[in-house]
């Protein structure tokens, strides 16, 4: 993976099997994510799934920074701080399960969204957020405690996402959010980003 600063990314990763067994689960990567992405990038939007992630980020100066490496070639701060969390995470839940080897089926992506058409990084925003309707796993976005979508409609005081910065980087106000995801999940409108 590779950053610039100010580009946005959709940073995510699934497994053939389930990653998140229980709320404790979820709320430990979560721990993760606040010690080690937070600090180096912006969390624009975020969902937890059963068994997959989505992050969609804004990179910043720390996300391209180099970490200089003993016995391997640099790595950016961001992917390395990436790495760290997978492989925390895995570490967990294999223990907890007693199980040995990979957890994530695919390498995780980062897949720059900045550019293309204006509205490219809202339609991602929408997409990550709708991931849990999409499943099936509840009828209501807000119900969804793995998700940033409650910290955006303000059910919640969520510290992970900057929820300014996305409305200003997407031109769009809370209520104008608010409108376009309702009409997005009443006319069952998605689109696949990655």
């Amino acid at each position: 993976m590779f950053f610039v600063k100010e580009n946005i990314y959709h940073i995510y990763n699934r497994s053939n099997e389930t990653v998140f067994y229980s709320d404790g689960n979820y709320l430990f990567f979560l721990q993760k994510v606040n010690t080690l992405l937070k600090p180096v990038c912006e969390i624009l939007s975020w969902c937890l799934m059963p068994n997959h992630f989505h992050f969609l980020i804004q990179a910043t100066d720390i996300s391209e920074k180099y970490i200089e490496e003993k016995h391997r070639k640099s790595t950016q701060i961001l992917s390395k701080n990436i790495g760290i969390l997978l492989s925390a995470y895995t570490q967990a839940i294999n223990k907890q399960q007693g199980h040995k080897g990979k957890l994530w089926a695919h390498d995780t992506k980062a897949k720059q969204i900045t550019g293309g058409s204006d509205n490219y990084g809202l339609q991602c925003l929408h997409y990550i957020h709708q991931n849990p309707l999409r499943a099936g796993l509840v009828k209501d976005l807000n119900l969804w405690k793995y998700s940033s979508y409650p910290d955006y409609m303000d059910f919640r005081q969520g510290k992970l996402v900057n929820k300014q910065l996305s409305l200003e980087l997407f031109h769009i106000s809370k209520d104008d959010l608010k409108e376009q995801s309702q009409y997005l999940i009443e006319k069952n409108i998605s689109e696949k980003f990655y």
